[in-house]
């Protein structure tokens, strides 16, 4: 009986390994399979800057024949949507060509269509693709803190790369170039390293939930919402810009420390502290009347707390900002829920256009 347990045991942590082992295989086969169906959508984007040679040259030669010679100013990554290749703004920058460079080993110039430094998207397009290029979905629908994503591009330089992750946080909210956040950006820790910028991030699906933006460390990467392209990437494609709608509002969150010093019921939404004196926002909200020093932190005291807009509640300053960018346009009238006196009250405020910033 013992011998016959035995054999059992050992015939069933055999037939366990070998599950395993399959399940292995079939996961590996599955992320094959969608590079194989993506990664000819998928675009190594090298900007090249005119520059004059005689600026690098020794003092007192004369200068070349030739009147500029280009130069590479950077490496990124990009894929098809639509007929047209998307990547980053700071992928792009201030090039005067772009060129582009397909699974097939072709080099292809491609024309700016549009930039936008808020969302740090950019299109290009560009002619005579090859017959493999079919061009990606956008995802629909918004992913799910732990679902498995591939992260393609050329990483370093190294092109048709993939790199395996899951989605690790969503509606992080990150700095542009101009000072404005990036709305709802997916957190994942599938490997981006510099390269990657621009790139797609797809589920197993093979549909595009975010474009690479950056990296912050070997397990946390970023890419900025399929939702926030599908707004901006028509605009580029068909206009060269993007409105952003506009508030004109600095807020800070309120927290345990700032409910209890004003008074709150709630540690919840966001006080505001300053308005644009320009902006839609400054004639209808109140701001903080000063700040305090409160246990060694700087507490703002006074002013209205937003609380909701348009019915939607903003417990968060992130969901403040996913909301204005994805659900509003400049012209929109929204309604705004703040806690004013001990009271709370609805105002309407008519969303402007976000001002020109420069950036640096």
């Amino acid at each position: 009986m013992l011998r016959l347990t035995a054999v059992a045991g050992i015939t069933g942590a055999t037939a366990t390994t070998g599950f395993a082992a399959r399940g292995d295989r079939v996961v590996a086969q599955e992320y094959t399979d969608v590079y194989e169906e993506t990664i000819d959508d998928v675009v190594l984007v090298t900007p090249v800057t005119a520059t004059d040679p005689a600026e690098d040259g020794d003092p007192g030669t004369p200068d070349p024949p030739d009147p500029e010679e280009e130069v590479p100013a950077g490496l990124g990554s990009g894929f098809v949507v639509d007929d047209v290749v998307v990547t980053n703004d700071h992928v792009v920058g201030d090039a005067d060509a772009v060129e582009l460079q397909f699974t097939d080993e072709q080099w292809r110039t491609g024309e700016v269509l549009g930039t936008d430094d808020h969302s740090d998207l950019a299109v290009l397009e560009v002619d005579d693709v090859p017959d493999s290029v079919e061009g990606l979905s956008l995802a629909d629908d918004d992913p799910e803190v732990g679902q498995e994503v591939l992260a393609l591009g050329n990483p370093l330089g190294l092109d048709a790369s993939v790199s395996q992750g899951i989605v690790s946080g969503v509606d992080r909210s990150l700095p542009s170039p101009t000072g404005f956040a990036i709305p709802a950006a997916i957190q994942t820790d599938a490997a981006v390293d510099p390269g990657n910028s621009g790139g797609p991030l797809v589920t197993l699906d093979g549909d595009v939930v975010g474009v690479v933006f950056a990296g912050a460390g070997r397990t946390v990467g970023f890419a900025i919402p399929a939702q926030l392209v599908s707004r901006v990437v028509p605009e580029l494609r068909d206009e060269g810009e993007y409105a952003h709608p506009y508030l004109g509002v600095g807020t800070e969150p309120v927290g345990p420390l700032a409910a209890q010093v004003n008074d709150l019921e709630d540690a919840r939404g966001v006080q505001v502290v300053e308005t644009d004196p320009d902006g839609p926002a400054a004639d209808v909200l109140e701001t903080a009347d000063e700040v305090a020093l409160v246990d060694g932190r700087p507490i703002p005291i006074g002013g209205d707390v937003l609380v909701a807009i348009d019915d939607e509640a903003v417990p968060t300053q992130e969901r403040l900002t996913t909301y204005l960018a994805l659900e509003t346009s400049p012209g929109d009238e929204v309604d705004l829920e703040v806690i004013r006196d001990d009271e709370r009250e609805t105002v309407d405020v008519t969303l402007d256009e976000r001002p020109d910033v420069d950036v640096p």
